[in-house]
């Protein structure tokens, strides 16, 4: 069996699309910490969030069905754009600082 057809079987991404996805990642996780620093955030506040999402690997311990769902759930963009949308909303530093570094966190991941 070849790189290429375990890849395929695996679901790996592979190849350019791999690249394009590392870059975007890169570019979330730059992108939030920048906006984090200009935003004037603490760093220890940062340093304390920062791996908080990897928290939900927990889950698993729970089986590994549950435990994907909700690893994955958290590590997808949707809780924390939602968290940010209602940030900027309420005017509300802390909702944002806590949007921000979730997005960073997923990016990083």
């Amino acid at each position: 069996m070849t790189d290429t057809a375990s890849a395929e079987t695996s679901g790996a991404v592979t190849g350019g699309l791999r690249t394009v996805l590392r870059l975007e990642g890169l570019a979330l996780f730059i992108g939030m910490t920048l906006l984090y620093y200009i935003w004037d955030g603490d760093w220890l506040v940062y340093a304390v969030l920062f791996f908080m999402p990897d928290l939900s690997f927990a889950a698993y311990l729970s089986g590994p069905r549950f435990g994907a769902l909700v690893y994955n759930s958290v590590h997808s963009y949707l809780a924390p754009v939602a968290i940010m949308t209602s940030g900027f909303a309420t005017a509300s530093p802390l909702i944002l600082s806590i949007a921000m570094i979730w997005l960073a966190h997923i990016g990083f991941d």
